[in-house]
């Protein structure tokens, strides 16, 4: 018996689940470029092409490394626009009538696939630290579910910058040294910028036809779309960002949309890159005196603690938790979230540089954006998929 194995646009890892639980001389690997995908928010055009280029990317490593890819492309004419009905195409031309997967991210797809009428096999997403059990087991009893204790657990767990039982030089966070202002600095090195090859330039042709009105600035791209390229910007930030990313992670300058920051969160949040072997690379530059603590300490906390804490949270909350509104906040999202047009500086900028880069740093999401967003009674689950929709590494 043959099986469809699905791989999703956030799921380009070589173990991921799925693939390891089935064969390449039998099954085939399904992969779909759908509308479903592209549209149930208005992406922004570089978030849509870097998971369409990082997708065929992957495609064609799955294909060296020999297994049966069946691939449609977005402009395909027989293209169904959805991950169920490309999985029925799929099993209607090839027989097979088992589908492997692994859980994707949100509930959405998780209830699309489950309604699909093939034989569905779900596998667990073990590229994350904590199971749902794990979390659910953290959890149970609590009278408030505390980021920073369940963090204390991921490093346990974990060993990362643990001496024994203890966390290294005696602290389990140093976030109260992580707090400078930063000033200009034009010796420091921006994130690693990748050229463009010929696939991902028909990839942008593609998405500036379809999806070329949406909110951002799709040109220049200079992200990396495979696995060689995110391990070679993981390179360059514990190199030449690192050290310094633990004092200025709160600060912001109008000119400097990047800081110190890694810029890696989109490669770990497609599967380029697995957070366990970022965190070593980071714990790495620690042990042998190239990084400080207060950086590799803050640095490892927003990957195993708050990356996992908020997955956990998602998932443990269920399907109604993003329609929540305990404090009856019903203004529309206000138009310069799109526009950038507004006289508050800091706004101003953080959105001027969302549209430029499908990116903002934590700060700028969490203390300029989403404090606003409080302050002024913004519908939150309007912020909710503003943020889906305009960070290239939202999920």
């Amino acid at each position: 018996m043959s099986y469809l194995v699905l791989v999703l646009g956030d799921q380009l890892s070589h173990g991921l689940s799925a693939l390891s639980a089935s064969d390449p001389t039998s099954d085939i690997v399904v992969m779909a470029e759908v509308s479903d995908e592209t549209t149930y928010v208005p992406h922004h055009p570089k978030k849509i092409a870097f998971v369409l280029a990082a997708m065929r990317a992957f495609a064609q490593e799955l294909r060296d490394a020999g297994w049966q890819v069946r691939y449609t492309r977005l402009d395909d004419p027989e293209n169904s626009h959805s991950i169920p009905g490309e999985l029925l195409r799929a099993a209607a031309e090839t027989g097979a009538t088992a589908v492997r997967y692994t859980e994707p991210g949100e509930w959405r797809l998780i209830d699309a696939l489950a309604d699909t009428p093939l034989t569905m096999e779900r596998f667990e997403d073990d590229r994350f630290v904590a199971s749902h059990a794990v979390f659910e087991d953290w959890a149970e009893g609590r009278k408030e579910l505390r980021m920073e204790y369940f963090y204390r657990q991921m490093r346990r767990e974990t060993g990362l910058l643990m001496d024994g039982d203890a966390p290294v030089e005696g602290k389990w966070n140093f976030d109260h040294d992580n707090r400078k202002p930063a000033g200009a600095d034009m010796f420091k090195a921006p994130p690693k910028r990748f050229a463009v090859s010929a696939e991902t330039e028909a990839v942008l042709d593609l998405v500036e036809v379809r999806h070329g009105d949406n909110f951002g600035v799709l040109r220049p791209f200079e992200l990396a779309v495979d696995r060689a390229g995110a391990l070679e910007a993981l390179d360059d930030f514990i190199d030449n960002r690192l050290t310094l990313f633990g004092d200025y992670q709160d600060a912001m300058l109008e000119a400097d949309p990047f800081l110190y920051h890694a810029h890696l969160s989109l490669y770990l949040n497609v599967g380029l890159l697995d957070p366990i072997e970022v965190c070593k690379a980071s714990e790495a530059a620690y042990r042998d005196g190239r990084a400080p603590i207060n950086a590799v300490e803050g640095f490892i906390r927003q990957i195993i603690g708050w990356r996992e804490y908020v997955r956990g949270i998602y998932f443990f909350e269920g399907r109604e938790y993003v329609r929540r509104n305990t404090l009856g906040h019903t203004r529309e999202l206000p138009s310069f979230f799109w526009s950038a047009d507004t006289d508050m500086n800091c706004i101003a900028h953080a959105v001027g540089q969302t549209r430029d880069h499908a990116y903002a740093h934590h700060i700028q999401r969490l203390m300029v954006t989403g404090n606003f967003a409080l302050l002024a009674g913004i519908d939150p689950f309007q912020v909710h998929e503003w943020y889906l929709a305009v960070y290239f590494d939202a999920f």
